[in-house]
């Protein structure tokens, strides 16, 4: 991966954007398009819409969400801890013993998530799941007047992780679900604004993906693509306790994770591979009988309708702050999607 790109994602990825509080991240989404683009700007929702040949008649649509789970501020006892409910979802038992960062109105405080320790528990509170109302985030207040002069309900938080080098070309850290997708549509929006484009190609940092596709299905409507490639995360089957008969055998570095079924258009799949093919992309295959839970769903089910894939990032450890992904794998991705789209002609009848 090239140094400009690399910074592009370690600074998208450490950018705090639970679902509804996407700002900051869009905004670097944007400074990345800027003065590389025909058009850019965001709409009511929040998402971020990028234009290349703009007055071509066909549209293709782009499409990666940058929003990732967090916390919401709910009550604050007399003691100064704070409660939260999730926004989006993952296991009360991964939020145990973890830093926090809160978006504040004055900036970010730092918290931490506590529970009863171990030592008290009866066996019984050993043996139970955690439930959200059992944990807190303490940060350091010695009373709710305090607390409240620091945080408002309604504050979002996220995990305080940062993203770091693994082995190799491997990554780790939190929300590559699914700011990698929206680092594939700034990457593919910049590599072909070099090209001559025979079509219009609209690339959008979707937002809410993770309470409802909700920034997709805006989108979708508005952009009025006639076809279209979600690109997200997807279950690496290459860890231990997997189960390639149910998930298929995806893994990271094998390139980018395709799909088919109902969600997906079968003339973009098949252009896709062909694309791959001619130019000695390794590529890997996942069947989805149902909708996909992606922004393909939203975009496929717009309007009339519009000829839709899906292209996976393989991820271990999903919805948890230790998601792991390969960054051939987005290379791979970017130049799938880039030549594709380069040469796709004005017109393509994509009916089945």
């Amino acid at each position: 991966m090239k140094a400009d790109s690399e910074k592009f994602l370690t600074k998208l990825l450490n950018t705090p954007s639970p679902s509804g509080f996407e700002q900051p991240a869009s905004k670097i989404f944007r400074q990345r398009l800027k003065g590389v683009v025909d058009q850019l700007k965001p709409d009511v929702h929040g998402n971020t819409i990028a234009v290349l040949n703009p007055k071509a008649p066909f549209k293709f649509m782009l499409a990666g969400h940058i929003d990732e789970i967090g916390l919401i501020t709910t009550y604050i006892d007399d003691k100064g801890f704070i409660y939260t409910a999730q926004i989006g979802g993952m296991d009360p038992a991964l939020l145990v013993g973890q830093r926090v960062q809160i978006q504040t109105a004055n900036g970010p405080i730092l918290g931490v998530i506590g529970r009863k320790a171990i030592h008290n528990m009866t066996p019984d509170e050993r043996n139970k799941a955690v439930k959200m109302e059992n944990i807190w985030v303490d940060i350091g207040a010695k009373d709710k007047k305090e607390a409240e002069k620091l945080v408002a309900i309604g504050d979002p938080m996220v995990v305080d992780v940062e993203c770091k080098p693994l082995r190799g070309d491997k990554i780790i850290s939190r929300a590559t679900d699914n700011k990698v997708g929206a680092f594939l549509v700034a990457e593919v929006m910049r590599t072909i604004a070099r090209k001559k484009l025979n079509i219009c190609v609209v690339g959008v940092a979707t937002v809410q993906e993770e309470v409802g596709l909700r920034g997709a299905i805006t989108s979708s409507y508005s952009v009025n693509p006639d076809a279209g490639i979600a690109f997200d995360v997807n279950f690496a089957s290459d860890h231990p306790e997997t189960d390639p008969k149910k998930l298929g055998e995806i893994k990271l570095g094998g390139g980018p994770n395709l799909h088919r079924g109902p969600n997906i258009n079968p003339i973009l799949h098949d252009h896709l591979v062909r694309t791959a093919k001619t130019n000695k992309i390794p590529y890997q295959v996942s069947a989805n009988p149902r909708g996909t839970g992606t922004d393909a769903n939203a975009m496929q089910l717009s309007r009339g309708g519009v000829a839709t894939a899906l292209v996976s990032i393989p991820n271990r450890y999903m919805h948890t702050p230790v998601e792991v992904v390969s960054t051939k794998d987005l290379d791979q991705i970017v130049k799938l999607i880039s030549t594709f789209l380069a040469k796709h002609p004005a017109k393509r009848n994509y009916c089945p």
